[in-house]
């Protein structure tokens, strides 16, 4: 494990690797998980570890750029995007990254974004009160660039009058972030079960 990396936050992300695993999310070695420390510093998984068998070992410290604190580990490709939305939420303590077979496979099949509603599970976010509403959730091309993909991101979060709960990649995968990891965990469940019914909706039509 990277020094500095408090054992309880070691725990925490251990643990939602498990859970996410669990629920088919992390396939392989996809997936990222991270949680901010303070100093404007953020543990995060390391590159090519299973999400389902993690230890402190597969563990590592980046900064706000990206940056690894011990040059020869080397971080996940898509740590900018982490970084991105730690510097844009100064709320946000944790962030995750998924890859489920309805999110996969609906950002294949729809525009640039999913609508979300009346849903129940929709009153799991802040600030929505009632199943009677929507959330619009942004899908973006995947890309390569990472730096070019979080720029992108960032218009759309400019462009838009409510932040949405997290965003899809085409053909990849989902991102959410929370104050903290149970925070966070929710909030991915809570759209992970509604892209399933909307799966599953579109598939029986």
């Amino acid at each position: 494990m990277s020094p500095g990396i408090p054992e309880d936050v070691a725990q925490a992300i251990v643990a939602a690797g498990r859970r996410l695993d669990q629920r088919n999310w992390v396939p392989a070695t996809a997936g990222n998980i991270s949680i901010r420390l303070p100093e404007g510093r953020v543990a995060i998984t390391r590159s090519g570890f299973h999400k389902g068998q993690l230890s402190a070992d597969a563990l590592m410290v980046v900064d706000l750029d990206g940056r690894p604190e011990q040059p020869g580990l080397r971080p996940s490709a898509e740590t900018l995007l982490h970084c991105g939305a730690y510097r844009r939420f100064p709320e946000a303590g944790a962030v995750l990254h998924g890859h489920s077979i309805a999110n996969t496979v609906l950002s294949r099949a729809v525009g640039d974004h999913i609508t979300l509603a009346r849903y129940e599970l929709l009153k799991a976010f802040p600030g929505l009160a009632t199943h009677e509403a929507e959330v619009v959730l942004p899908v973006f091309d995947n890309d390569q660039d990472i730096a070019r993909l979080q720029a992108a991101v960032e218009a759309r979060w400019d462009s838009m009058k409510e932040i949405p709960p997290g965003y899809v990649l085409r053909g990849h995968g989902i991102y959410v972030w929370g104050r903290d990891m149970d925070s966070a965990l929710i909030r991915m469940e809570a759209l992970e079960f509604m892209l399933e019914c909307e799966f599953h909706e579109r598939s029986a039509r």
